[in-house]
């Protein structure tokens, strides 16, 4: 998780562009990038682990994707928004790990 939270601020500027555009062109109240360490099918791929030089690779997705695809299910969706941080400020990361999946808020800096 520290290469990853170090990447993120990296990416900081990027991330709060597509954030922005994504909000803005109507496509989605609920930007989520998701830090892969493997190849899923999941949004639209932005920074692959090759560009990085790491073992991550990050996409852009949304709330209704995930939904869609059945990864937040939709008994859960009031939950999720109201735990959801603004994104203007905070980037908000579904983590995909080998074993594991979770989703986290860092701020923008």
């Amino acid at each position: 998780m520290k290469t990853l939270e170090k990447e993120l601020q990296k990416y900081n500027a990027i991330f709060c562009e597509i954030a922005d555009s994504t909000m803005s062109n109507g496509v989605s109240n609920y930007p989520i990038f998701i830090a892969l360490q493997k190849s899923v099918e999941i949004g639209i791929p932005l920074i692959s682990k090759e560009q990085s030089g790491t073992s991550w690779s990050y996409h852009i997705s949304t709330l209704e994707e995930l939904v869609t695809k059945s990864i937040i299910h939709s008994e859960k969706i009031e939950p999720f928004k109201r735990v959801y941080k603004d994104p203007s400020e905070f980037i908000c990361l579904f983590v995909v790990e080998e074993k594991a999946a979770t989703f986290v808020f860092y701020p923008y800096k």
